[in-house]
């Protein structure tokens, strides 16, 4: 199910997605508050429809200014433990890695995700990016179903 909320006019277009940051303290004594910090903090959305005919609101934080678009939540890319990861079934993230230059790095630690989480696995991706996990981890490239609203 789709929202609706302001984000930097930048970023506005359709397929872009980010990871909700929560409030910025130049958010504080805006008017458009309401309609801004409507999603949840931490999770992964994408752009669905940026509106036709808004105008672009002053920002704090956005230095083009924001304008009102439709987002969804999006599906998490992760590299989760080999074993039982299948579609359908229900998966953890391994736990930190402080390899940040492997090429898996992102996967282990997605933005959208927490460790302490179980997620639904909509899809097996298949082998992690890496030739060799640093940590020994027998590891497979899955995308988590976006959560509920």
């Amino acid at each position: 199910m789709s929202k609706v909320t302001l984000i930097g006019t930048r970023l506005a277009e359709p397929g872009v997605e980010f990871t909700y940051g929560g409030e910025s303290p130049a958010c504080e004594g805006c008017p458009y508050r309401g309609q801004c910090l409507n999603l949840e903090e931490g999770r992964k959305y994408r752009i669905t429809e940026v509106r036709e005919n808004t105008q672009t609101l002053d920002c704090a934080v956005h230095d083009a200014g924001v304008q009102a678009v439709e987002v969804e939540p999006a599906p998490v890319r992760a590299n989760v433990p080999s074993k039982g990861a299948y579609a359908g079934s229900r998966a953890q993230l391994a736990g930190p890695c402080p390899y940040t230059d492997c090429p898996s790095h992102e996967f282990c630690e997605p933005a959208g995700a927490e460790f302490d989480e179980e997620y639904r696995i909509a899809e097996v991706v298949g082998e992690p990016p890496h030739d060799y996990c640093m940590l020994e981890r027998d590891l497979t490239l899955v995308e988590f179903t976006p959560p509920e609203e």
